[in-house]
């Protein structure tokens, strides 16, 4: 005699077929956590700075709540995604594991060397190793272009948003 549970006696029929009511709640809770934290921030330095670091947290983590609700009122009222159809892309393939790794490492480095090194290094190093993973083989050119983008994120956080990232071994040269 088999005792199999059916699908449908472990999820309440209004839940039935709407698992993108799942991602809602991802989402409103990123949300949530962002608000949160953004909450909790404390900047003397930007006390009377009316666009300060807490700004883009709070305007991202409304937009993230916001989503949330539009996707759960979407999928209630019977919105569902459609299946990824893949005009360029073969849905069976394996994963590139010659890219993955790659990215992955070169996020790790990002993560293990920012403190030493700073963020214009480190983050160089991530931008060229991501551009290396994803195929490019223009080497000065990577480099270059890796250390531009650092160099403007940094000062874009410093100058536009206030935040301090770590200058490492170029203390006193930024």
């Amino acid at each position: 005699m088999s005792t199999q549970l059916s699908s449908r006696t472990l999820v309440p029929r209004w839940l039935a077929g709407r698992s993108e009511l799942g991602v809602a709640l991802l989402l409103g809770a990123a949300g949530l956590l962002v608000v949160t934290d953004a909450a909790g921030l404390h900047a003397p330095y930007s006390e009377s700075d009316p666009v300060g670091p807490r700004t883009l947290p709070y305007l991202v983590g409304a937009l993230l709540l916001v989503c949330a609700v539009a996707l759960a009122v979407d999928v209630l009222r019977g919105g569902h995604g459609s299946a990824e159809e893949g005009e360029d892309i073969d849905l069976t393939a394996p994963t590139e594991w010659r890219v993955v790794v790659p990215l992955v490492a070169a996020f790790l480095a990002n993560v293990v060397l920012i403190d030493t090194l700073g963020w214009v290094l480190s983050g160089a190093l991530l931008f060229w190793g991501s551009a290396r993973a994803l195929g490019s083989r223009h080497h000065a050119r990577d480099v270059v272009v890796s250390l531009a983008l650092s160099l403007a994120t940094f000062y874009g956080f410093y100058l536009g948003l206030g935040v301090l990232l770590p200058a490492g071994v170029l203390e006193g040269v930024l």
